[in-house]
């Protein structure tokens, strides 16, 4: 993958905040033609800088209203069993992300969820029933103060 120059750059910074702007649009803005935004945007694809368009929801208009942040600890630590534990929380739509961290834990989740409720019946019914899991620890989420999913480029 060649590295980015500063039209590429420039390109990811509004597509991180308009994401659904037009080559046309796009390029009016950069003072370019369509056909170099295009390719650029295809190469940018290809090479897997950009891996996805998606729309950013407002949890809480669809109903989402609990955000927790799950701590697991497992008690057996063999390649199969973290790929095992990995493609489990993959099946669960409840989990948004899973990362294997270091420190005190293997794997921090995020789980959003419509109520305490609902949440307790993920953990009763999907966390509780593995037994390679040996501790979870939820910490709850009062407010969110910053959130963004745009990188600073430059």
């Amino acid at each position: 993958m060649a590295l980015l120059d500063e039209v590429d750059i420039k390109i990811l910074d509004i597509l991180q905040v308009e994401g659904r702007i037009t080559n046309k649009a796009l390029a009016d803005r950069l003072g370019l033609s369509t056909t170099p935004i295009f390719e650029r945007m295809k190469r940018l694809e290809r090479d897997g800088v950009i891996r996805q368009y998606a729309a950013l929801l407002d949890q809480r208009k669809i109903d989402q209203k609990i955000t927790v942040f799950v701590f697991i600890s497992l008690k057996n630590h063999t390649r199969s069993y973290l790929d095992k534990f990995i493609g489990e929380m993959n099946d669960y739509p409840e989990v948004q992300e899973c990362y294997h961290i270091a420190g005190d834990f293997d794997y921090m989740l995020k789980i959003v969820s419509r109520d305490i409720d609902t949440y307790q019946a993920f953990i009763l019914a999907k966390l509780s029933v593995n037994s390679n899991i040996a501790h979870v620890k939820s910490q709850f989420v009062l407010s969110k103060n910053k959130h963004t999913t745009a990188f600073k480029l430059k």
